[in-house]
This record gives C-alpha cells, sequence and structure tokens, in this order.
C-alpha cells in the first residue's frame, strides 16, 4: 500500500570528485567530507582509510592488502506525495561494490550503511524539542517516529526498491554514549564480538519503528562496538564480503567522525560505556566539522516541518494511520 506515493532513485558516485547534490542533507557524513578547500583531499583519505580497512578485514588470499577496492554510490531517494510530480527527498544511504582485482570482478555490497533523511531530522531537532520543552523529565511521544518508519517500511516494500537492490538494508552506526554494553561469549569471524546493552536506546527505538532489528558487534581491528540495523538474519543473509564493505566503510566514517570511541587508545572491555569526552584519542588527518553538523541538524529539522509535514500532513497523517493497520494485519 503506497496509495499514490512514487519512489524514485538517484545514484552518485562518492569518489574524489564528488560534490554533495542541492537536495542532499549537508550534516550526513559524506557531504561533510566534500565541503571546504581541502575537500578533494579529504575525500581521497576517507577512500584509502576504507579500502586498508577492507583489505585489513579480508585477509585470506591477500597477502599484500591490496586485493580489494570499495566503490560507493550514494542513493538519493526522493517521494511524490500528492502525486503532481512535486518530490521531497526522503533519505540517502549508500551502496557499496567490492572490486576484486585478482579476478577482475566487481561484486555487489550491501546497501543501507550510511543513513540520512530529513524527517529523522524534523523528528529529533523539532518534534522532540517541542514535546520536552519546559519539561522536568524527558519524555517521548507515543506515536515519534511512526510516519518515519512506516515511510521507511514502504520504500523497502516497494517495486522501485526490489528493482534497483536485491538483498534488503544494513544501517551501521554508533553506539549510544549513555548506555552500558557488556560482551557476550558469542564471536563472529568478521563482525567479531557481540555486545549487549543494559537497555534500548533511544535509536533503537525509532529505527524498531522502521521495522530492523539490532546488534551490536566489535569487529577485530576495531576498539569498540557497533550498532547494525537490518531485516532478517544479519549473520547468515549476508556473505563475508558484503559484510566487511559495511564495517570497513562506516568504520572509517566513525573514525573520522566520533574519534572519542572510534579512534580510542584503549579497546573497549568486558563492560563498555562510550564516552564523547574521551581526550584518549587520535585525530584523523581527514577535516570534519562536527560544531556545523550539529547546528544544521536543527535547521534541517524546521525545513522538512515547512517544507513536507506541514504542506502535506492531512494526507501523511491519514496514510501513515492506514499503513499502519495494513501492518497490523499481516
Amino acid at each position: 500500500m503506497s496509495n499514490g506515493f512514487t519512489y524514485t532513485i538517484k545514484s552518485i558516485r562518492f569518489d574524489e570528485h564528488y560534490e554533495p547534490s542541492d537536495n542532499t542533507r549537508l550534516t550526513t557524513n559524506f557531504a561533510n567530507l566534500a565541503r571546504g578547500e581541502q575537500r578533494q583531499e579529504n575525500l581521497r583519505k576517507a577512500i584509502d582509510m576504507i579500502n586498508n580497512c577492507f583489505n585489513g578485514l579480508a585477509h585470506w588470499d591477500n597477502p599484500n592488502k591490496d586485493r580489494y577496492s570499495v566503490e560507493l554510490d550514494i542513493i538519493h531517494v526522493d517521494i511524490d506525495v500528492a502525486g503532481n510530480g512535486e518530490t521531497f527527498p526522503t533519505i540517502e544511504i549508500l551502496k557499496t561494490y567490492i572490486i576484486d582485482h585478482k579476478t577482475n570482478k566487481r561484486i555487489e555490497g550491501t546497501v543501507g550503511n550510511n543513513f540520512s533523511s530529513y524527517v529523522r531530522d524534523y523528528d529529533f531537532s523539532v518534534v522532540l524539542r517541542s514535546h520536552n520543552e519546559g519539561k522536568n523529565e524527558f519524555t517521548v511521544p507515543a506515536d515519534f517516529g511512526d510516519l518515519h518508519g512506516n515511510m521507511f517500511k514502504d520504500f523497502v516494500q516497494s517495486s522501485v526498491y526490489k528493482a534497483n537492490f536485491n538483498k534488503l538494508p544494513v544501517i551501521c552506526l554508533s553506539v549510544s554514549d549513555n548506555k552500558i554494553y557488556r560482551r557476550t561469549s558469542n564471536q563472529h569471524p568478521v563482525l567479531g564480538v557481540e555486545y549487549l546493552p543494559n537497555e534500548p536506546s533511544l535509536t533503537e527505538q525509532y529505527f524498531q519503528k522502521m521495522g530492523m532489528k539490532v546488534r551490536y558487534f566489535m569487529p577485530p581491528c576495531s576498539v569498540a562496538p557497533f550498532a547494525f540495523f537490518f531485516f532478517g538474519d544479519l549473520l547468515n543473509d549476508y556473505s563475508t564480503l558484503e559484510l566487511i564493505s559495511t564495517l570497513s566503510t562506516m568504520e572509517t566514517f566513525q573514525k573520522i567522525y566520533r574519534p572519542e570511541i572510534y579512534n580510542a587508545h584503549s579497546i573497549a572491555g568486558e563492560i563498555y560505556q562510550p564516552s564523547l569526552k574521551n581526550q584518549d584519542c587520535s585525530l584523523t588527518q581527514v577535516v570534519y566539522d562536527r560544531e556545523e553538523r550539529n547546528r544544521l541538524a536543527t535547521e534541517q529539522g524546521k525545513w522538512c516541518a515547512e517544507y513536507f509535514i506541514q504542506r502535506h500532513q492531512p494526507i501523511l497523517e491519514a496514510w501513515s494511520a492506514a499503513f499502519s493497520d495494513q501492518q497490523a494485519g499481516y
């Protein structure tokens, strides 16, 4: 059920020549790197980090650690709500491809990886802030994330998604700095050791409304766990190289964006609480404007409220309620 909602997909190569489009959220990881005087140097360094990480993880039959390289496409998704040809940018995700230089094959990787969404900006920067303004205790509205979650599920179930991608998305994010994670005895050869949080984070609950589950793993060469959001069976639905393509891409972005956690000098122990105040870490040579990112998130949320939510609110509310009813009937 899409009630006339139409999704269109555009693909942009992420390489040293990448320039963010007008509709790209400028706070998203790949767009932040591609701005300023050092943009091309930033992009080259980030891509080198991804390739080095990939070859470090895919070390078998790879004695010189140069067998593979990763190609990244930015997948930009627009939605037409009113059916009049007017579109709004909904999400951007990354599609990975693996180049095997030994066999000269181009292998499909994963879709998802990074996740960018204007409606998520609206939810966290506008809805949540307004809901808690003047209150002594932080709470979350009962319907928080419903519209965003339903739109994401509708896109993943759409014929457009199925025509472009063979598998469901995997999204890899940072762990929460206000949760405690405990190491388990479960270990995967690529994803590494599994951790469990002491309680669900708000991000975890938000992605649950998108239909996604989460597991936390710390890969062998990493110093902290990552949050992997997925449908189905993370450990069996994806090949080893597919999982490595996600890991190498997102570990690179997180080392740049969250060095306090992912470029720390100490490795997460059996009981681990991430800290963004950790000073025992190394900065990468890639320039990343975190202050601008935080400021723009609010501006982007307000822009989404004005040009998407308010403009189409009756249609969106009715559609989301009907979509939820339909999903509940399955």
